[in-house]
C-alpha cells in the first residue's frame, strides 16, 4: 500500500502550502478552499479507515494462522 501513503502524503502536502496561501486569494478562491476542506476531511477519514482495515486484517490473518496450527496439534493430540 506504499502508493496510497504516498497519494495521502502527497496531497497533505499540497494542502498544507494551499492553506498558508489562501488567505491572500479571491472570495471565489476562499469559497472553493471551504469546500476542498469539507471534501479532505471527508477523505482524512476514509484514508485512515483503510489503515485501519489493513492493521485489522493482518490481525485477522495471524490470528487465523495461530488457529489453524492449534487445531492441527490437536487433532494430531487425538
Amino acid at each position: 500500500m506504499p502508493d496510497f501513503s504516498k497519494l495521502y502524503d502527497d496531497l497533505k502536502r499540497a494542502r498544507d502550502e494551499i492553506k498558508l496561501k489562501i488567505h491572500l486569494g479571491s472570495k471565489d478562491a476562499q469559497d472553493e478552499w471551504a469546500e476542498l476542506e469539507r471534501r479532505w476531511a471527508t477523505f482524512e477519514n476514509k484514508a485512515e479507515l483503510e489503515r485501519s482495515a489493513k492493521d485489522v486484517s493482518d490481525a485477522v490473518k495471524i490470528l487465523g494462522s495461530e488457529l489453524k496450527d492449534a487445531f492441527q496439534r490437536v487433532r494430531k493430540a487425538l
